[in-house]
């Protein structure tokens, strides 16, 4: 079975955080550390070289894939900050309606700056995310 790209590792996310070049994204990330370690209750961990991830969940396929993952985590790309809920969009219409200027993938909320969006609707995204994933998987 293939091993997955992306494992956690022991690097140090101060350092990373610490290595962003520009201020801004510097202070979002900042941010985005205190957010999700509020939610979650876990220590950020860097999940390959550039994604920040909060606990994680065993996920088992029908097709025997297994693996680990984060509940939830983010990543300061070069044009946007990439935020991962892993539970999706799908089921937070209302929540989405009222967050500010983003755009989403499966799983991935991209935003240019966080003062683009409103924070504590950004708060009970992340919240309402990780409480499903730790009602359909094994977590941390």
């Amino acid at each position: 079975m293939a091993q997955l790209k992306t494992a956690r590792t022991d690097a140090s996310v101060d350092d990373f955080i610490d290595g962003i070049e520009n201020e801004g994204r510097r202070e979002d990330c900042r941010t985005l550390l205190r957010i999700m370690k509020r939610v979650t209750g876990k220590e950020p961990a860097m999940w390959g070289a550039s994604i920040v991830g909060f606990g994680s969940y065993h996920y088992r396929y029908e097709s025997g894939r297994q693996g680990d993952w984060f509940l939830t985590g983010f990543s300061p790309r070069k044009q946007n900050l990439t935020l991962y809920l892993m539970a999706g969009f799908d089921r937070y219409a209302s929540l989405m309606a009222g967050l500010g200027k983003h755009a989403t993938g499966k799983s991935c909320l991209h935003v240019k700056r966080l003062s683009d969006i409103d924070l504590g609707v950004l708060e009970e995204l992340v919240s309402a995310s990780v409480e499903h994933m730790r009602k359909r998987h094994p977590t941390d």
